[in-house]
């Protein structure tokens, strides 16, 4: 890994669901991504879709910067469950001097302590609950989320097209290009959506994409 890296558009830090999907949609989008996990076997499975990937054990502001991450323009750490890394690896990207710096949270405590370091902060799981159940409409874009004019989260509710099937025979990720980040259902909000997944009318799916993919997506499941 070496540091004289010409300019990145987007760095991902930590490839769990959310991470993964993220840089996904961005590179499907034609961005440039360069992505950073301590997984070797998720490393290899994105390698071919993003510009750079790195298999990192720890994260150190020297192994950090050994991969050029201080290159990019917007970095986003998605290590909220590991609260001491999220933090420690937010502050040595702030102090790598990356213009824009956002990093997810799981409480608010945490997330406290990543704004005052100077981090944009997302709730992926309590905003998913909260406000894509209560404010969003179709096609409506989470603010937090917006990296860029033509990336959008949204919240679409199920229709009888989709009632009975499985996360699987949708195909979205195929036929769409988006995807499926969570799943409410009854209220309740879950990330753990496997393809064997069976969609109920009135369910709302939450799903990351480029607008006019999402768009379409909402226009087929509306015939």
């Amino acid at each position: 890994m070496k540091s004289n890296r010409s300019p990145i558009e987007f760095g991902i830090i930590g490839l769990g669901r959310f991470g993964y999907a993220l840089a996904e949609t961005l590179a499907s989008a034609g961005k440039e991504v360069m992505v950073i996990d301590n997984n070797e076997d998720t490393i290899k499975q994105i390698r071919g879709i993003v510009q750079e990937a790195f298999v990192a054990g720890t994260l150190t502001s020297e192994v950090l910067e050994e991969t050029g991450i201080q290159n990019c323009a917007t970095v986003i750490v998605c290590i909220g469950e590991k609260i001491d890394t999220s933090i420690l690896t937010t502050l040595h990207v702030i102090n790598m001097g990356v213009p824009r710096v956002i990093a997810k949270a799981i409480s608010v405590d945490q997330g406290k302590v990543l704004e005052r370091l100077g981090a944009e902060v997302i709730y992926p799981e309590r905003d998913m609950a909260i406000r894509l159940a209560n404010r969003l409409l179709y096609s409506k874009a989470l603010d937090f989320i917006e990296l860029d004019g033509d990336i959008t989260v949204a919240e679409i509710k199920v229709t009888s097209k989709l009632k009975g099937k499985t996360i699987a025979d949708t195909n979205i990720r195929k036929n769409f290009s988006i995807n499926i980040i969570a799943l409410e259902h009854n209220n309740v909000t879950t990330i753990e959506v496997s393809p064997e997944t069976i969609l109920q009318e009135e369910d709302a799916l939450v799903v990351i994409g480029r607008k006019d993919q999402i768009a379409r997506f909402e226009a087929f499941i509306a015939q």
